[in-house]
């Protein structure tokens, strides 16, 4: 069996930041166990595998090299450009009104492309440069309570004092006072790994941007992530409610950095972005 494969680098116009992911294209869905080999051998935080149904739109998956995950923004993400973007799939029925459409564990979610005008005259660059909106389910977190001592167990993890608030809603969320306290974080991993959790999320307010966030999932097989488009369906509703404010500019500031931009419809959340090809490939399995 060969399968096709990308690398495409999300929240990012240039290759070598933002968050990698590996896109692989199927014509129909193999074992899971195929799919988390293959997760696994690619080593990346999220690999996306995506599927044509006969209506033009497609089912998708995301592994992480352990698991299997309900959502995932970046994946999502690089997964719409290689459609948008590579002539194996470029103009056939799947894309209409520069939509695509995927059915996933989260229910329906759309990818738009945005035609204004690029920052770039190069066709090529263009591409690379050209915003990808998401269309992904709102999860406002809640207020998480400290019951037998999970504040300190968190705390010590994080390597930590205090926060300003901790909620939660799939990942927990831990707000700091300010920027260069999420800067300075270098968190035990092993102990991380230990909070019942999916994710842990730390976030504050930006010196440049509305808000800043970090993401750790240890337990998942990701220690740190670099840019977590899933995150921002709660980082967006809880600092809007906090802002005041729909649409807020974000960054994630791990090591190789990335930027959003989100808007908060409801029960929805968009959250835009670009991305950047890395590599086209082959698998050979089987």
């Amino acid at each position: 069996m060969q399968l096709p494969i990308y690398q495409v680098d999300a929240f990012t116009s240039r290759v070598f930041s933002g968050n990698p992911a590996a896109v692989v294209a199927l014509s129909s869905w193999p074992d899971d166990a195929l799919l988390l080999s293959i997760a696994a051998e690619n080593n990346l935080s999220e690999t996306a595998f995506f599927c044509p149904r006969q209506d033009g739109s497609y089912s998708l998956r995301w592994f992480t090299p352990t698991v299997e995950v309900d959502l995932c923004g970046h994946a999502t993400l690089a997964c719409a450009w290689v459609i948008f973007n590579e002539p194996e799939f470029r103009n056939k029925k799947n894309t209409t009104n520069d939509t695509v459409l995927f059915h996933s564990q989260s229910g329906l979610l759309s990818v738009t492309q945005l035609r204004e005008a690029p920052l770039s005259e190069n066709p090529a660059q263009a591409n690379q440069q050209r915003l990808l909106t998401l269309d992904f389910p709102a999860r406002p977190p809640c207020v998480v309570e400290d019951h037998n001592n999970f504040y300190r167990q968190l705390f010590d993890a994080l390597g930590i004092t205090e926060a300003e608030a901790i909620v939660a809603a799939r990942d927990l969320i831990v707000v700091l006072e300010n920027e260069s306290q999420v800067r300075a974080l270098t968190p035990d991993f092993t102990a991380l790994s230990a909070i019942d959790r999916f994710a842990i999320c730390v976030t504050a307010r930006g010196d440049h941007c509305d808000f800043v966030s970090r993401f750790f999932a240890p337990k998942q097989g990701i220690n740190e992530d670099p840019v977590t488009g899933s995150a921002h369906c709660s980082l967006a509703p809880y600092w809007q409610q906090r802002l005041g404010k729909d649409i807020l500019s974000a960054e994630q500031i791990s090591a190789r950095g990335g930027q959003l931009h989100c808007t908060v419809r409801q029960d929805r959340v968009e959250i835009r972005g670009a991305a950047s090809l890395y590599l086209r490939g082959t698998i050979y399995v089987g």
